[in-house]
């Protein structure tokens, strides 16, 4: 008789009555008797749940042999999109959001809309995310767009350090120039003391105009501070400035909008040319034109044009978590091993649902050990 245990398995409640003859067996859940068609809608979730490690345990092969299918946009403004770009984005491979603090398109004008901002998105948003199956961790600053209002800035200042420390919290950005004035260099160089204290990360926005001179400034201010270069990452770099952004050793981040700033053709040469290391790929979505799916588009580019799928993997992942991780706030197991989705949850008594509409409910994880047979 073979010893190898079954891949599966099925059974009805009738073929149960006769296996369990005069046993009895005790309902792990609430100690009573465990009928036949109780233990068989329990068999049925622990092979359910077991099919489910099966598929995670691919896909984390999968991800080892860098093959496209589990990816990290690690710089999306979450805030501004819908609960259609997170269906998206979860069945298009990705598992985890990174929302850097921002402008909003027009200037806030007291404390409290940063409060009330800063407290979304290291909230309700994450609690958004997870609804949909991605993890939502942030990053908190006073952007440079936003620090020239002097009086406003000193206050917001005074306050980050209480959203720094907060759980899902990765980094401390974004941070840079806008117009490079004197006070977006102060508000720059007391953000940098901050994610010193509190050890995070940093996120750099680099600015839309004069780049590459904004850049190397940032990177001569990130030196006089004695940041490591191995814990930030310059965002939104373009063919003048990745040369001296890898030569400097920071990780280099590429956001993709359609038709500006960086589009997935270039960044596939770039990669090309320069190879996958501390590169990192994003897309930067938010309230304007801008695709919640550049990351994985782009790895189906670049699998399309050629480049190695451990190149890829490296891209559209590795290097995102490798310095963000650095946090300590950020780990696989967040989304290798996640708590089951469950709609009917709610957030301060809101939910994601509206009108009647069917939560998706995720069976509990259950093992054969929970069965106690007496």
């Amino acid at each position: 008789m073979s010893t190898n245990p079954p891949s599966s398995f099925s059974c009805d409640a009738g073929s149960l009555k006769e296996l369990l003859g005069n046993t009895s067996l005790t309902c792990p859940c609430c100690n009573g008797a465990l009928t036949a068609d109780k233990l068989a809608r329990l068999l049925d979730d622990v092979q359910r749940l077991a099919q489910a490690k099966a598929q995670n345990g691919a896909n984390g092969a999968a991800r080892r042999d860098g093959a496209a299918g589990i990816i990290i946009d690690p710089h999306a403004h979450m805030i501004s999109r819908t609960t259609d770009d997170y269906e998206a984005m979860a069945k298009a491979g990705i598992v985890a959001v990174i929302e850097p603090a921002f402008w909003l398109g027009q200037p806030r004008t007291n404390i409290g809309s940063f409060v009330d901002y800063f407290s979304h998105i290291s909230g309700f948003e994450r609690f958004r995310a997870g609804q949909f199956g991605i993890r939502h961790y942030c990053c908190i600053a006073l952007n440079p767009k936003e620090a020239n209002d002097e009086a406003l800035a000193e206050a917001v200042l005074d306050m980050l350090p209480h959203f720094a420390v907060k759980e899902g919290v990765v980094a401390i950005g974004e941070l840079g120039y806008d117009e490079q004035t004197p006070q977006e260099d102060k508000c720059l160089r007391l953000q940098i003391e901050l994610a010193k204290d509190v050890e995070l990360p940093i996120m750099i926005h680099t600015p839309h105009r004069d780049k590459h001179r904004g850049t190397l400034r940032t990177m001569d201010v990130l030196a006089e501070h004695g940041f490591d270069p191995a814990r930030c990452v310059i965002d939104h770099n373009t063919e003048e400035t990745v040369r001296e952004v890898l030569d400097r050793g920071y990780f280099a981040g590429f956001s993709i909008y359609p038709q500006t700033k960086m589009g997935n053709e270039r960044l596939t040469e770039i990669v090309r040319q320069y190879g996958p290391e501390r590169i990192i790929t994003d897309s930067a979505c938010d309230w304007g034109v801008s695709d919640p799916l550049a990351v994985p588009k782009t790895a189906a580019l670049m699998a399309e044009r050629g480049i190695a799928a451990e190149a890829i993997r490296q891209v559209t992942y590795d290097n995102a978590l490798a310095v963000y991780g650095l946090s300590g706030s950020m780990k696989e197991a967040d989304w290798l091993d996640p708590a089951p989705i469950d709609q009917r949850t709610l957030f301060q008594g809101n939910s994601v649902l509206r009108g009647g509409q069917a939560p998706r409910i995720e069976a509990p994880r259950r093992s054969m050990g929970d069965l106690r047979i007496s």
